[in-house]
């Protein structure tokens, strides 16, 4: 356990709730692995922790292989994502340790995890296509875009290639797209909803709130956003008086807060669907000195997001286990190179958790992900 605390806090690094420090998106967005020296206990739905000791519950470090023996000594994977992103680092160690724990086996996994510095469908669909001029066993995509994307999903599929979808966004066969497995977050808008309700139930069932989504037409923001906006309309006295995209940017959350915050001097919520904005909003709302006016919901474990719930900031995050969505994504990419179907080996969607986490759970989330001790 002390190592992965230690590998989760050094990526990041990030700031403390004063939101003194500016960005904390790193600037290289390829991460390659060979053989790990270049670098489930999966639950259904939404759990909620209460209590400091429930922080190992919440992201999984104890993973073995599943007792699968794979068919080869060596595989080549590629991994796309949306966007450069710490979210992404998270899922990127737990493919580093199922890596590191096929090698043990004598089973080498080369691997390219790859992502663009700014979100486009466009972009991704032109890193697939050249991944599908090489050698790879299995091409994996965390989908930007369903629409856009999923034809050249389908492409791919029909001149043979093997393409799995993983991490927070798929594109499944309700989308028309022919992908071979997911593995991760299958409940997005259960997510959103329940997210909102704890909100709801905070404010009283009443009350303005903003909704700040993400990435447009990303699956896991826009279905989070469609939960919100689903539980909202179900009570007569709370409305969503703002709505606004800001790219999973905590810049452009802290600018579209600031914006709410002066336009609606009778806001009390903000509903945020991803990693970045609830940072953004938190930031906004200290500085505006409204903080025990505004109820703040969001998505994950971001450090400075963690030391705002601890410090009572923000209400409630959704904490999603990214390690375990990296560790599960590789134990199904090499069943899939192995030419076993869903349901053979490995069931068609992976289901990784989330766990939405109060304050009096964020203590222990430092302690577990960046060994920090009050």
């Amino acid at each position: 356990m002390a190592a992965a605390v230690l590998s989760w806090g050094s990526i990041w690094g990030l700031t403390g709730c004063s939101g003194e420090t500016g960005d904390q998106i790193r600037d290289e967005g390829e991460i390659s692995g060979s053989r790990l020296s270049e670098t489930s206990g999966a639950m259904s739905g939404s759990e909620r922790s209460t209590g400091e000791e429930s922080g190992e519950s919440i992201v999984d470090f104890d993973h073995p292989l599943d007792g699968y023996v794979p068919q080869k000594k060596e595989y080549d994977f590629y991994f796309t994502y949306k966007v450069v992103h710490p979210w992404w680092d998270a899922v990127a160690l737990g493919i580093e340790e199922a890596a590191k724990q096929y090698e043990n086996m004598g089973v080498i996994i080369n691997y390219e995890y790859l992502a663009p510095d700014e979100v486009s469908a466009e972009d991704q669909i032109r890193r697939l296509m050249d991944a599908s001029r090489r050698d790879f066993d299995v091409i994996a995509a965390d989908v930007a875009d369903v629409d856009i994307v999923t034809p050249a999903i389908n492409e791919l599929i029909e001149k043979g290639h093997k393409v799995m979808t993983f991490s927070s966004s798929d594109a499944s066969a309700e989308d028309g797209c022919q992908r071979i497995a997911y593995v991760g977050n299958t409940h997005n808008y259960e997510d959103g909803a329940k997210l909102t309700e704890v909100l709801c139930e905070r404010l009283g069932y009443r009350g303005k709130v903003a909704l700040l989504v993400g990435t447009r037409g990303a699956p896991c923001h826009e279905e989070r956003a469609l939960g919100a906006r689903d539980v909202i309309a179900g009570y007569p006295d709370m409305e969503i008086v703002e709505t606004a995209y800001d790219e999973d940017r905590v810049e452009t959350a802290w600018e579209f807060t600031r914006e709410f915050l002066e336009r609606h001097e009778d806001l009390s919520g903000i509903i945020c669907c991803n990693m970045s904005n609830p940072v953004g909003a938190a930031r906004a709302v200290m500085e505006a000195g409204r903080e025990d006016e505004i109820v703040i919901v969001g998505m994950d474990h971001d450090q400075e997001a963690l030391r705002c719930l601890r410090d009572g900031v923000i209400y409630a995050l959704g904490i999603q286990d990214c390690y375990s969505i990296g560790f599960d994504t590789v134990q199904v990419a090499v069943k899939i190179a192995d030419g076993l179907l869903p349901g053979e080996a490995y069931p068609e969607k992976t289901e990784e958790k989330t766990t939405i986490v109060y304050q009096d759970g964020a203590a222990g989330l430092l302690r577990i992900l960046y060994g920090e001790i009050d």
